[in-house]
């Protein structure tokens, strides 16, 4: 009977931290809601210019449609030129980047491998040839990217303010219809940008980067000496290291880019694979430094907060809840008969519990953003609201990617695209 007490008590105590801990993003939700698209209205004092970067690893099928992109921006094209680093290609990257309009460097290194060894040789190629000082800040983009119109245009009002290490943008995806794994992707991005960027941006606290269309200040980078961030997720390393040191990091709604998403569940695992490694890496190494932000009160202290529990993988604690249940009902087998029933009953329930409520709660996650961003998504209206009711299934697959990230030796991989712009969906 006391086992049976104690079981119980486990249950709630474990329910408890998890909705006090994370509690903030129904605070974050609310925010969303209540506010559309955080947009800077006001006119900047001036044009800034801009270099953008490009990491590419054998994309000639895509490289070239973002150029065309960057280059039909509506913003002086003397303030915007772009540069690709080739890095370790055996395409031709290179060749179909120059013939595109951009300035190529070439890159070959199997040892220090990822986007991050290839970011920071291009700043030091810049600089090598002199051109780092005509820069005021740095975009950086994936390959796969396409870039609307106004993207630079928009972000420059937010820069144009001042006191931002970083300003990143709206992250919407070019193929949501494609399958269930490419809307998944879709749906947690499209929530990043309505329902926690632009909510930290709203109440003043400090927003993360998120892999690609972001702008970092040239100033900054000049004090680090280059992009020293090499960790499996650099971008999260990045925003780590500013909300420990209280740099701050905008949000600009109304700059849009889109990606395109993985659309194998091999290539899905292996890339959430990597960024779940990731953020043990900028968990060990921020994670101490983060905790000490927190107590330092002030939106400095909620950002570190926010960026802590990102990094965190909290989902172990489920994982650790459902181990604990099964060791004890394991170890009840020996006990009395209706011991071991009430045991099992409280396992079986508590699994059962935890997978209604997690995909309830993924789904109505997943239904508010998609009916708030509805107009935004390039899908049909079929597949926008046929693949909701698998997104969290996907979700759900982070439990196992997480435990194996725990034990498995990870490595930058690079992801394959071969999809030119799928932006003429039905939307």
């Amino acid at each position: 009977m006391q086992l049976i007490r104690l079981v119980e008590r486990f249950n709630l105590i474990l329910g408890l931290a998890v909705t006090l801990l994370y509690f903030y993003q129904v605070i974050y939700l609310a925010v969303g809601l209540l506010r559309r698209r955080w947009r800077d209205r006001r006119e900047p004092k001036k044009l800034h210019r801009y270099a953008v970067l490009i990491s590419a690893r054998n994309e000639e099928g895509v490289i070239g449609e973002l150029i065309e992109s960057l280059k039909a921006q509506d913003y002086p094209a003397e303030l915007l030129d772009i540069y690709v680093v080739a890095d370790n290609c055996t395409d031709r990257t290179a060749p179909v980047a120059k013939a595109a309009g951009a300035a190529v460097y070439r890159r070959f290194d199997r040892v220090e491998v990822g986007k991050g060894y290839a970011l920071d040789y291009l700043l030091k190629c810049l600089k090598r040839d002199g051109l780092e000082s005509r820069y005021e800040g740095y975009f950086i983009f994936d390959a796969d990217n396409i870039v609307d119109p106004s993207f630079v245009r928009e972000m420059n009002r937010v820069f144009d303010r001042g006191g931002f290490t970083a300003v990143t943008g709206y992250r919407n995806s070019k193929n949501f219809g494609q399958n269930w794994i490419t809307a998944g992707y879709s749906i947690w991005f499209l929530r990043e940008a309505r329902f926690v960027n632009a909510a930290r941006m709203a109440l003043g606290i400090n927003c993360a980067v998120s892999g690609t269309g972001f702008l970092v200040s040239a100033d900054y980078l000049r004090e680090k000496g280059g992009w020293p961030y090499h960790l499996l997720t650099e971008d999260i390393q990045f925003s780590a290291e500013c909300a420990a040191k209280g740099l701050r990091i905008g949000y600009c709604g109304g700059a849009m880019i889109y990606d395109e998403q993985p659309t194998s569940f091999r290539q899905s695992w292996d890339q959430r694979l990597r960024w779940s490694k990731g953020f043990y890496q900028v968990d060990a190494q921020y994670g101490p430094t983060l905790l000490k932000g927190i107590f330092r009160g002030g939106r400095r202290g909620l950002g570190c907060y926010d960026i802590l529990l990102t990094v965190t993988p909290g989902v172990l604690l489920t994982v650790a809840g459902a181990a604990l249940q099964l060791l004890v009902a394991l170890v009840c087998l020996s006990a009395p008969a209706w011991v071991t029933e009430q045991v099992l009953l409280l396992t079986g329930d508590f699994l059962l519990t935890g997978f209604v409520a997690f995909y309830r709660g993924m789904f109505l996650y997943g239904l508010i953003t998609v009916l708030s961003e509805w107009k935004l998504i390039r899908a049909t209206p079929l597949q926008k609201l046929g693949h909701l009711f698998l997104f969290p299934l996907f979700m759900l697959t982070y439990i196992p990617i997480t435990v194996a990230a725990l034990f498995q030796k990870v490595e930058w991989k690079p992801i394959r695209h071969t999809s030119v712009s799928q932006l003429d969906t039905a939307a």
